[in-house]
């Protein structure tokens, strides 16, 4: 018994590394932007467009994950997409100039994007049961959610002591040991035969994310429906969604399975989970900048705020399947409680507020978050079909995005 646990261990921590690797990677550029705008003499509308296009090549990218799967198999979409990561994101490493930069920044969102989502689909499909399942989710929610928050305190500090290269070269390290483990670890899990791409469907939904995602990057910048650029991107926006719903009801061989939103629990669970992505990821963006702006803290004392935070997520993934084993409900209930008891005291901050008190609440939110991340995760796979797991935790990851 034993000996068949080990390789299910094994499993879950390679997988856990390779989410790691990619989430890490959307967030610890940001803190390195200042030294890039001014090593590539940009302006700053410039140097955002390197978070930008790669939040464009992730969402396109991320709901051609089952396509990938069913095609070249889950161990062959994970190598490659790994070994295009790791070079685009050494290309950025070593680039002098912006416009090759941008380039290798697409690369990184588009080989980047499907590790989630597959990582996710090799980790249900290895643990079936509920029990199991829940505390290998807790685990691997670990590489999700805590490591955006301590991958921006690591690379803010190598790229003020070293350079802003570091903020990339600091990944390659953990890309070789995540290609590792999976040409090591990883098998071929089972081929759904359909490998024929629906190229209208894809490209219908391409555009309408792209729209989407360039709105929501661009628009305060733009200020929204003010200029004629986002007014045009919005028609295209709601064309493409328009077109993208009637060809995937009346094609035989849609881009996107319909039969995922016949599963009540996933389709609930798509709800919940774009939720999730506002109640977790909003109050790390705001209070960063009011506690610094407004209330005057030093990086230290907010690094230290936003670490409590971690801990609280780390209490609440360890507590979440003791809970789920008696009722998934029951710990949903308690994250969604713990959140918003949290959101009711942030709203009293003043300037007056101390860091102590400020960490308390921050351990609160994050318990909220792990509360309700592990029985989100069960409860919207518990019935869906194994064939269909790998487009259902791209549409979920492509939707906790867009929440987030």
């Amino acid at each position: 018994m034993a000996d068949r646990e080990i390789p299910k261990v094994i499993v879950l921590l390679v997988m856990s590394l390779v989410t790691a690797v990619y989430i890490c990677a959307l967030t610890i550029v940001n803190v390195a932007l200042p030294q890039m705008q001014g090593a590539l003499a940009a302006t700053p509308d410039q140097i955002s467009w390197v978070i930008t296009l790669n939040l464009v090549a992730t969402a396109i990218a991320t709901p051609l994950t089952g396509w990938l799967v069913a095609k070249w198999g889950q161990r062959n979409t994970l190598i490659w997409c790994i070994v295009g990561f790791t070079a685009t994101t050494y290309m950025c490493a070593i680039t002098n100039s912006l416009e090759p930069l941008l380039l290798y920044r697409i690369g990184q969102g588009a080989f980047g994007a499907p590790l989630v989502p597959i990582a996710q689909a090799v980790i249900l499909n290895t643990y079936k049961e509920p029990d199991k399942r829940a505390i290998a989710m807790s685990i691997w929610g670990m590489s999700v959610v805590i490591g955006p928050g301590l991958a921006p305190a690591l690379g803010g500090y190598m790229a003020e002591e070293y350079s802003w290269r570091w903020t990339f070269y600091l990944l390659l390290p953990v890309c070789l040991a995540a290609l590792l483990g999976v040409i090591a670890f990883i098998k071929d899990g089972e081929r759904t035969g359909h490998s024929k791409l629906n190229w209208i469907g894809f490209m219908a939904l391409s555009i309408a994310v792209s729209c989407l995602q360039i709105i929501l990057d661009r628009g305060e910048r733009l200020d929204w429906f003010e200029s004629k650029f986002i007014i045009l991107l919005g028609v295209i926006l709601l064309l493409s969604c328009y077109f993208f719903v009637v060809h995937s009801l009346l094609h035989k061989n849609p881009f996107i399975n319909p039969h995922l939103f016949t599963d009540r629990n996933y389709a609930i669970g798509l709800i919940f989970v774009f939720v999730y992505g506002m109640l977790n990821v909003t109050p790390t963006v705001l209070l960063q900048t009011m506690l610094q702006d407004y209330v005057g803290y030093p990086d230290s004392d907010i690094g230290f705020i936003l670490a409590m935070r971690s801990i609280g997520i780390f209490l609440g993934f360890l507590i979440a399947p003791r809970i789920t084993k008696i009722d998934p409900r029951y710990s949903m209930a308690l994250g969604l409680a713990a959140i918003g008891l949290s959101g009711l005291i942030s709203a009293g901050f003043n300037a007056n507020i101390t860091v102590s008190f400020v960490s308390w609440v921050g351990i609160l939110q994050g318990i909220g978050c792990g509360l309700l991340w592990v029985p989100l995760s069960v409860v919207t796979f518990s019935s869906l079909r194994e064939n269909l797991m790998a487009d259902g935790t791209a549409f979920y990851h492509l939707i906790r995005n867009y929440g987030s």
